[in-house]
């Protein structure tokens, strides 16, 4: 059981799964918020069963969430946000929880991409804090190429999200990705040798 857990966040396209792969690659058992987002909400599972009851049966199609259109339901309701976060967050956290117990590793890695916008009181189970740190404007460009979207939808996107400096203040280990894959490959195998001592 892995006894110290380090949370991964950062802004969208700023380079977390490559900083998780390459835990992975060194033996870290890795948890992820946005699979875990995705068990919860599986066919014979109690919080589908309650989204179904709060808004509406015709959101689950052959026993599964239809997904684009709970996306677009939520997506300017701010009240049917906070209630769908109601019903998923606490069993999100549970699984989270549960994978980074299960861990064999010395430590786990848990990707938690909304960090910065969490109530940090459920999140006291966590030891550290790693941030992967990226000015906007690159993790803008990086954006448009992955997601081929238009500009102000990337804009859209980027201000939903907590500020750079609301997720650097959470921070106990910042990474910046701004280099090479080689250089922040080396970044995290210097924070692997730390944690895997428990610091």
């Amino acid at each position: 059981m892995a006894n110290f857990i380090v949370a991964v966040t950062g802004g969208i396209a700023s380079g977390k799964s490559a900083v998780t792969d390459f835990f992975k690659d060194l033996g870290v058992a890795v948890a992820d918020a946005d699979i875990a987002a995705r068990a919860v909400v599986e066919s014979g599972q109690a919080a589908l069963d309650e989204i179904a009851n709060h808004f509406g049966s015709d959101l689950v199609l052959d026993g599964q969430l239809d997904r684009a259109a709970l996306r677009k339901l939520i997506f300017e309701n701010a009240d049917a946000k906070l209630k769908l976060e109601s019903i998923t967050h606490p069993r999100i956290r549970e699984l989270l929880i549960e994978q980074c117990k299960a861990a064999t590793s010395p430590y786990a890695i848990v990707a938690i991409p909304l960090l910065a916008e969490a109530n940090k009181l459920n999140y006291g189970w966590l030891n550290r804090t790693l941030v992967v740190d990226v000015p906007i404007e690159i993790q803008k460009s990086r954006l448009l190429a992955r997601d081929k979207i238009s500009e102000a939808l990337a804009d859209k996107m980027l201000d939903a999200q907590a500020s750079r400096s609301q997720r650097l203040a959470i921070a106990d280990d910042v990474v910046t990705n701004i280099h090479d894959k080689q250089s922040l490959k080396e970044s995290v195998h210097r924070l692997h040798m730390r944690y895997r001592k428990g610091q």
